[in-house]
């Protein structure tokens, strides 16, 4: 496999899924111990400096795509503090490691963004670790299917809410006290905010939620000089999915009805933060970067 620089066949360039997929893990997950052990990064994402001297937050770091937005931020030349589930913790030192790898400074914080204090403590740490703060990437989320209203308890409404759009909503206000001109804040949607399936009501709302923050939230601190984006992965292959994400028997068709007939991985997620954080995308605000394999959008 060569980097993401090679040209390459994108329809082949990553496994379709099968019966090796189908598996569950009590969550939040490790990505250690998925089979197939989903494609962060590791070996193959190639920096070239696009952030060099940045400052970064990303939550969900651990693992999936979080995992390769950290992995990226990284070896493009930013610090990155992450921040995880304290269960997570296997998963997380081995991104540190990565981070320290690459000559950048790796901060790990492990807690809950359904916390606000939590949330808060990056900030502060993050501007106290960096001397700043120039990227928040929301990154983290919580998807548990249920397949009939009757059964999803106010407790799970609660929670998506909490971990998907209060967090996003607690970081972004307190990052933005802290950024400069140049700053940018990156949240993670979904295909599922334009085709919601019927067994992820509850995830497939907070998406929707999550690009209209967004579009707002541009508009709001644009005259700042801060730009607010989104990227709205398709079905990606991360530990969100084999922890209550998906019924276990559908995993072995897991993201075979895209265009491109595979599932996504979470190094093929990782450019686009990566463009969205840099001044590549200097008059890009408010938008949401699709990256889903060619499923259709509004």
């Amino acid at each position: 496999m060569a980097d993401q620089y090679t040209l390459q066949d994108p329809s082949t360039q990553y496994p379709k899924a099968g019966p090796e997929f189908q598996q569950q893990q009590e969550g939040p997950g490790l990505q250690k111990d998925m089979t197939p052990v989903p494609d962060s990064g590791e070996e193959l994402y190639r920096g070239t400096g696009r952030l060099t001297g940045r400052k970064a937050i990303v939550t969900g770091a651990d693992s999936g795509i979080g995992r390769a937005v950290a992995i990226a931020f990284a070896r493009e030349g930013a610090d990155v503090l992450l921040s995880y589930m304290p269960e997570e913790e296997e998963d997380a030192k081995q991104v540190v490691k990565l981070v320290e790898e690459a000559g950048r400074k790796a901060v790990a914080i492990p807690g809950d963004i359904k916390d606000k204090q939590y949330c808060e403590q990056l900030v502060s740490a993050a501007v106290q670790e960096f001397g700043g703060l120039d990227i928040l990437a929301n990154v983290a989320g919580k998807q548990q299917y249920v397949e009939d209203i009757a059964d999803l308890t106010d407790e799970q409404f609660d929670e998506t809410f909490k971990t998907n759009v209060y967090s996003m909503f607690w970081l972004s206000k307190a990052a933005l006290k802290h950024m400069k001109p140049g700053s940018s804040i990156i949240n993670t949607t979904s295909i599922q905010a334009y085709s919601p399936a019927p067994i992820l009501l509850d995830y497939a709302t907070t998406k929707s939620a999550i690009n209209t923050f967004t579009k707002a939230l541009a508009q709001q601190v644009g005259s700042k000089g801060i730009r607010v984006n989104a990227v709205a992965p398709g079905p990606v292959w991360t530990p969100l999915q084999i922890v209550g994400g998906q019924p276990e028997d559908a995993l072995k068709e897991f993201g075979n009805q895209t265009p491109l007939g595979r599932p996504g991985q979470p190094i093929e997620m990782a450019p686009a933060y990566v463009f969205l954080a840099s001044q590549e995308s200097s008059y890009v605000s408010g938008e949401t970067l699709n990256a889903n394999g060619g499923m259709p959008t509004p």
